[in-house]
């Protein structure tokens, strides 16, 4: 698997698993074979390569309406964006996006889910980001549970984890009545819900160190998660969020 990796992460990872530290050898949290652990993984560019709300939005509606959904799909686009320019938080932009599932029916968009994913892990292009679906085959191959951690919801995410094996998935989730989407939200699992959506996850299993575990971010947003653990690696090349983690743990950095 590591001989796939970019060189900071397969280092990380390869040593973290044997229970080294990468720098010193003397890794005061070492995480293995010999201790329990769980690995938390964001979705949206850390595992696979779109952003699967809005490249899903974008496929169901152009397959439904044709030329009306693509220009339907680009006035949501534009709305969010505005919004999103404008200051307004991250979790109020997935409340926002979610609100145009108004009346759907669960049915429907599950089976369009399924023809979704079906499409774009069958296709010539890259859905995956190899070095991170190495990584977590690593570690499930090590005995680690795999918990799937986004603002984005089950339809899409569910066969993704069954994919990768991956046992749990912390998520927006819609809510429902009749079978149909009402529009709202219970909590967007973005930033500050990641972090809570968590430490729930943990506090449900006492027997794992938090300090043991791994998490896999791309993004600022993913800090309040990454933080949880005392292995966060940095998925990609976001500035922010790869000083952020060199400045707790320089080798925990990794570029994709």
């Amino acid at each position: 698997m590591t001989d796939h990796l970019p060189a900071y992460m397969a280092e990380y990872v390869r040593a973290s698993l044997s229970g080294a530290d990468p720098s010193s050898g003397t890794d005061p949290f070492p995480s293995g074979t010999d201790r329990p652990y769980i690995v938390f993984s964001d979705v949206d560019e850390t595992l696979i390569t779109v952003k699967s709300m809005f490249d899903f939005l974008h496929y169901q509606l152009v397959r439904r309406h044709g030329a009306a959904g693509e220009e339907e799909y680009e006035r949501i686009r534009a709305v969010i964006g505005r919004r999103a320019a404008g200051g307004a938080p991250r979790s109020d932009i997935n409340r926002l996006y979610y609100s145009h599932y108004t009346g759907e029916s669960v049915e429907t968009i599950t089976r369009l889910a399924q023809d979704w994913f079906s499409e774009r892990t069958t296709s010539t292009r890259g859905f995956y980001i190899d070095s991170t679906r190495r990584a977590l085959r690593e570690h499930r191959a090590a005995g680690a549970p795999l918990v799937l951690v986004s603002g984005s919801f089950p339809p899409l995410l569910e066969p993704l984890a069954r994919e990768i094996g991956a046992e749990t998935v912390l998520c927006t989730r819609p809510l429902t009545e009749d079978g149909r989407y009402t529009g709202e939200v219970a909590t967007p699992v973005i930033g500050e819900g990641k972090r809570a959506a968590v430490l729930a996850h943990l506090a449900a299993r006492p027997g794992i160190d938090p300090r043991d575990c791994f998490a896999y971010g791309d993004h600022l947003s993913d800090l309040p998660m990454l933080e949880l653990v005392g292995h966060p690696v940095a998925v990609g090349e976001d500035p922010e969020l790869r000083a952020h983690l060199a400045a707790r743990r320089p080798e925990t950095t990794a570029t994709r």
